[in-house]
């Protein structure tokens, strides 16, 4: 399996015409840091093709599924990627 990161300005396809890699990135950020019941510290976001990827960890199963629905109310259902584990 080979990942290609997104070099391209077609990522509008998920996040809408007019927003860069950077700002998707930042919104997602800081839709999750905003969260009152996240501790979202440590997650990291990163951008890979159309896809948002969250990684880290969080301390309950249920943070996992609340991260994502965050990160889908950004840039639409399905184009998230959840790679965190519990601690």
């Amino acid at each position: 399996m080979v990942l290609r990161f997104q070099t391209s300005d077609d990522h509008g396809d998920c996040c809408g015409i007019g927003h860069s890699l950077a700002s998707t990135r930042a919104s997602v950020e800081s839709a999750l840091s905003a969260a009152p019941d996240l501790d979202s510290t440590e997650i990291t976001v990163t951008i890979l093709g159309s896809y948002v990827v969250l990684e880290g960890f969080v301390r309950a199963r249920d943070d996992i599924a609340r991260a994502t629905d965050i990160a889908e109310d950004v840039v639409g259902k399905g184009h998230v990627q959840a790679r965190m584990l519990r601690r």
